[in-house]
């Protein structure tokens, strides 16, 4: 009777006991930290390759220089967090979520963001060649001179990004809201634009002769200059070019 009681009693004890799983395992390659509170952390320049961060808190956390290559950071909370230098190439983040995120000079090529929320985010210089934004919302993030090619960011909100000098070749804009956003002497190259919002949208010394998918009233409603290079058929419009606007 009592060896059955004593039983009950360790179960419920375990029961009530705080599930911790690997939240108190060392940053190392590998760990599982999915669902688990990390914010405001320092650990820079840690190897992080591989492993779990599912819904996992990294706000304000410095990540500068760290190896997350091949992890799986899917519905990850990054607002705040730097990443700035860091390796992400090949990494999941669909869904993941971060407002001011910094991935200045990032090794992002190949990443999958399709489904996230990086808006007001620093992707400065980074190397983007190949990765999925889908459907995701990037709104007046800034591109300075990253390397975006062959990426796809159809459907993406891309109001008042800075694009401007950023490498462009390839990329999928199709169903895209780009208005407002600064392409400005950007290296266009075969760029979709099928179906894209260009409303006020800079293209000043711009090269958009090889861009696919554009049609006129897109260009009417965007912004250019006399050295912004049309695709054969159409022409810049009498507006151009645009007066400047506030772009706060």
């Amino acid at each position: 009777m009592w060896t059955w009681c004593f039983g009950i009693v360790a179960v419920c004890a375990a029961a009530a006991s705080p599930a911790y799983g690997g939240c108190r395992d060392e940053p190392t390659p590998g760990v599982d930290w999915s669902e688990c509170e990390k914010a405001r952390l320092m650990i820079p320049e840690h190897d992080l390759s591989k492993g779990r961060f599912i819904q996992t808190f990294f706000t304000s956390t410095d990540l500068r220089g760290s190896n997350l290559s091949g992890a799986d950071l899917t519905q990850v909370e990054l607002s705040m967090a730097s990443l700035a230098g860091a390796n992400l190439a090949g990494a999941n983040l669909q869904k993941a979520i971060g407002q001011r995120t910094d991935f200045t000079a990032a090794d992002l090529r190949n990443v999958q963001f399709a489904g996230s929320e990086f808006s007001r985010s620093k992707f400065v210089d980074a190397n983007l060649s190949g990765s999925v934004f889908f459907n995701s919302e990037l709104n007046r993030s800034d591109f300075k001179g990253a390397n975006l090619s062959g990426a796809d960011m159809s459907k993406a909100e891309l109001a008042r990004v800075k694009l401007a000098d950023a490498k462009i070749s390839g990329v999928n804009f199709t169903y895209s809201n780009l208005s407002r956003a600064d392409l400005s002497g950007a290296d266009l190259g075969e760029a979709n634009f099928t179906g894209s919002y260009l409303f006020l949208t800079r293209f000043a010394g711009s090269d958009l002769s090889r861009a696919t998918g554009l049609i006129q009233a897109q260009i009417d409603i965007a912004c250019g200059s006399a050295e912004t290079k049309l695709p054969a058929g159409l022409t810049a419009p009498s507006t151009w070019p645009c007066p400047d606007y506030d772009d706060d």
